[in-house]
């Protein structure tokens, strides 16, 4: 590939940056020249002339400058020198991602920081040399990763430079997140040591947290001057870098409304959005992307059913089962059936460790019940649930059953076919997809005999002053114009999520809830609010003699991301006498390292009551 590179000629009202100091203009040069390199290709040869140049030279410290023009030195030269404006606009451009030509249709691609496939295929560090060599020291210790995004290292070519550029006793860049701990830069971190028992992702490869951290750039930020321990995920999750990127190219490339119309921004605008309904149908379990419906998320899901199958099906004197483990979004939208159509709510009971009584369940259940709706996962205490039993003796009694899955979907594998769920539902933001995006699985012949929720565009076959046609499901269901953008986010998270694995992932967050768990225990006057065996990623807890807002905000001032409150869950909460609990909750992108913080600072607050 040819590539242009800067000359020693400044723009004529540009002066020379003082002695000492780099020169912003061949720094972007490079850099710029760098970014626009893709994945698995080598750098342009014209890096060469631009680290020749006297600007280049400004930029380099005295000590780093030989090793990059070393490393320079055998690439072929083929650029010219840019003008003056060509000169202002690589500058422009290295202050932005580069636009990359892309498929109509988005192929999936290997952008993650990850083991590759084929863990036996050694780098040959020894062999490299110039700056590929410096690249593989960089890396050492991470060999097998793939093909990695903009948002990191490419191929290695960028640790080096930047590594020339600044060596460990300079400033470090601004824009450019540092370590303080080990004053490494995020994506330069060297090999690690693997911790004993850490989850297997195949044949001779690891779980490696600290390559899969890097996907997310938000995980860089420091808090109150200390790195981001983000201990919030139960109530959000953050976005990998091919999620975030996804998005920039959606509304760059293919924004537009969907379906009908014959332009080419609608074809790729509808191709998209249908093609992130065929991934999250593939992700449930679905037998068709018609069983998928967009929504806003769970709570919208659960409205949706509670007006459609609920106003259809549930009348008076009727009974609607849910358990205490609920989400508010899983006990008002029936409350508000019930009292219209008058219908009653049952309710299951918990034990002391918070998991639901199957035989108290079981007398629940009568020829009356028409919908039995419940967790998969507690947000409050983490309990699993033994859903697949729900359902059955729900099926049994002649029930549908309505399985939240907004806590599940991003720790288990979930096969909706496999549980017989008539609905499921799940928030994308729960599974490191945008906000204001969610899903509903129905069984296709069910969703079928139900009337719309809302009306107007999108949901119509035909519409006269007399009668109004419907369009089948999906559509039926997705009056308006949706929120495509994040819909075609959520199909990139979900491809995400599939890529690591979701066995992979559970492994690994149950190997650290057992870890955190034991940390916490140790505490001294702290009492941990569900104990259930089969648990997800969520400890709830309470401290003696603080209000739980208190601990929240000491752990903040440690960087640490917790939630403090009643998590939406009062009903399960007053169950145990607390009206209010500290709950970190766990992702796979955590760490041991982030679980020591956590418990050393609680410690602290331990002894100083």
């Amino acid at each position: 590939m040819t590539i242009q590179t800067a000359t020693n000629n400044a723009l004529p009202h540009q002066a020379a940056p003082p002695a000492g100091l780099p020169d912003v203009n061949a720094l972007a040069t490079l850099a710029n020249q760098i970014f626009s390199t893709l994945p698995g290709k080598e750098l342009g040869a014209g890096l060469q002339q631009a680290a020749g140049s006297e600007s280049a030279t400004r930029v380099l410290p005295q000590t780093a400058a030989p090793v990059l023009e070393a490393a320079l030195a055998t690439d072929a030269l083929e650029a010219q020198a840019p003008s003056g404006r060509q000169l202002g606009q690589q500058r422009q451009a290295f202050l932005a991602p580069p636009t990359l030509p892309q498929p109509r249709v988005p192929e999936a691609t290997p952008g993650f920081y990850f083991l590759s496939d084929n863990p036996t295929q050694q780098r040959q560090d020894s062999a490299d040399s110039g700056l590929a060599g410096l690249a593989s020291q960089a890396l050492t210790g991470q060999q097998h990763l793939s093909d990695q995004p903009f948002a990191g290292a490419i191929k290695g070519e960028l640790e080096a430079v930047i590594g020339a550029l600044f060596p460990p006793d300079s400033a470090p860049v601004s824009g450019v997140a540092q370590d303080a701990a080990s004053g490494q830069y995020y994506f330069l971190e060297q090999g690690h040591q693997w911790r004993e028992g850490a989850p297997q992702l195949g044949a001779g490869s690891r779980f490696d947290v600290h390559a899969v951290r890097r996907d997310f750039p938000i995980l860089a930020e420091r808090v109150k001057g200390k790195p981001l321990v983000w201990l919030d995920n139960a109530a959000t999750t953050h976005k990998p870098q091919v999620v975030i990127d996804r998005l920039a190219y959606f509304y760059a490339h293919e924004n537009s409304n969907i379906h009908r119309a014959a332009h080419e921004l609608a074809a790729r605008a509808t191709d998209a959005y249908e093609g992130a309904r065929n991934s999250v149908a593939r992700f449930l379990g679905a037998k068709s992307p018609a069983e998928i419906v967009f929504t806003r998320g769970a709570t919208e899901a659960i409205n949706l059913i509670a007006n459609t199958f609920g106003r259809k099906y549930i009348g008076e004197g009727d009974e609607i089962v849910v358990s205490q483990l609920e989400h508010h979004a899983n006990i008002v939208p029936w409350q508000q059936l019930a009292a219209s159509v008058g219908a009653k709510i049952r309710v299951i009971p918990v034990d002391d460790s918070g998991q639901i009584l199957l035989d108290e369940y079981r007398k629940l259940l009568s020829p009356r019940t028409r919908l039995v709706s419940i967790t998969q996962v507690s947000n409050a205490l983490g309990t699993v649930t033994p859903v697949e039993q729900v359902i059955a003796l729900a099926h049994q009694a002649g029930a549908r059953v309505l399985i939240d899955g907004a806590q599940a979907v991003s720790h288990l594998k979930v096969n909706v076919q496999a549980l017989d769920a008539d609905f499921y539902v799940f928030s994308g933001h729960k599974v490191f997809a945008p906000t204001g995006i969610g899903a509903v699985y129905g069984k296709a012949e069910l969703l079928e005999t139900l009337p719309p929720w809302q009306g107007g565009g999108n949901m119509i076959a035909d519409v006269t002053f007399e009668k109004t046609l419907y369009q089948p499901a999906p559509a039926r269901f997705e009056a308006g114009t949706g929120n495509i953008a994040d819909a075609v986010g959520l199909g990139a998270a979900v491809d995400y999520v599939e890529r690591l694995g979701l066995d992979n992932i559970n492994r690994y967050e149950h190997e650290l809830l057992e870890y955190a768990t034991e940390q916490l225990i140790r505490i001294p006057g702290l009492r941990l609010i569900g104990t259930a065996a089969n648990k997800a990623s969520v400890l709830s807890f309470v401290l003696s003699g603080y209000r739980t807002e208190e601990v929240g905000n000491a752990l903040n001032r440690e960087g640490i991301a917790v939630r403090s409150g009643h998590h939406c869950a009062q009903p399960i909460l007053r169950r145990f006498g607390v009206e209010t609990t500290v709950r970190p909750s766990l992702a796979f992108y955590n760490t041991h390292e982030e679980v020591d913080l956590l418990a050393a600072t609680l410690h602290k607050l331990a002894k100083g009551r």
